[in-house]
């Protein structure tokens, strides 16, 4: 597949106020593409749009508030979206929630809040857009799994089968996609510096020092700058690159798993614990 061409086209790019959407934008704009930015926080996604036509005037910004858990909401925007921008060549699902807590403090409420974001609206956005995208051949999907789609460890449960699930539709999307022209993307951030932990829920039966001690631990493994991680997106989609490990943090847990598939858990306990007593 020829390298994809940005100049021209629209990138519809969700969780666009903050962390790699947001970082995702100017590149994009950058390289010639209008955008349409999604996000459920519309002070902060104006922000974001302002910023761009500022620095790029030629460029068409639309944005859009939606909360994605509300599937009535997504559906009614994606197919506005949908009608209203039929040259959309780039769809990025970047919008994703965290949820901590073991599945036996997990509620069902709260697993499914977690997958209605995490996983069917990006399910529901691909299908609307779909046709679109298959009008015009060279068009990308970028789809973002995580680390904890390539592993899940205790206190994950249903932040990592959102993730799983995202990774197994792209795969399997991309393998459909290819006779159309059509290149998909399955992203896998390890500890990007966004605003994920201080957005996390925690679930309802975890108490709350735990939730506290949990939240301080996940906030510091968020070390990479969410710009670099934006600029290997960028980097990728131009490339058609099938998968993108961002960040040594994940690219030794996607080797850890490969050589221990059944007993990752114990080496990957281990490795934290001796990380904290270097601490």
């Amino acid at each position: 597949m020829d390298a994809y061409r940005f100049a021209g086209g629209t990138a519809v790019v969700t969780g666009a106020a903050s962390g790699i959407g947001a970082a995702l934008a100017p590149l994009l704009a950058a390289r010639g593409s209008d955008l349409v930015l999604v996000d459920r926080d519309a002070g902060r996604l104006a922000e974001v749009a302002a910023s761009v036509r500022a620095a790029h005037p030629g460029i068409s910004v639309d944005t859009a508030v939606v909360d994605l858990a509300d599937p009535v909401a997504t559906q009614r925007v994606a197919d506005e979206l949908v009608a209203a921008h039929p040259g959309t060549t780039l769809l990025v699902n970047n919008a994703g929630v965290a949820l901590g807590g073991r599945f036996d403090q997990v509620t069902l409420d709260e697993f499914d809040w977690v997958m209605e974001i995490n996983f069917r609206a990006v399910v529901r956005l691909t299908k609307a857009f779909l046709p679109t995208l298959k009008a015009h051949p060279g068009s990308h999907v970028v789809n973002l799994s995580s680390l904890f789609g390539l592993m899940a460890p205790a206190g994950q449960a249903a932040y990592s089968s959102s993730k799983f699930a995202v990774r197994g539709f792209t795969e399997a999307l991309r393998h459909e996609l290819a006779e159309d022209g059509v290149g998909v993307t399955s992203v896998h951030p390890g500890g990007i510096r966004t605003r994920i932990a201080e957005t996390a829920r925690v679930a309802s039966g975890v108490d709350a020092e735990e939730a506290a001690a949990g939240k301080a631990d996940f906030a510091k493994l968020l070390t990479f700058p969410a710009e670099k991680a934006a600029a290997l997106i960028v980097d990728a989609v131009e490339k058609r690159r099938p998968r993108l490990l961002i960040g040594i943090s994940a690219k030794i847990p996607d080797v850890l798993v490969r050589v221990a598939p059944g007993g990752y858990g114990r080496l990957l306990a281990a490795v934290t614990k001796l990380a904290g007593m270097r601490r």
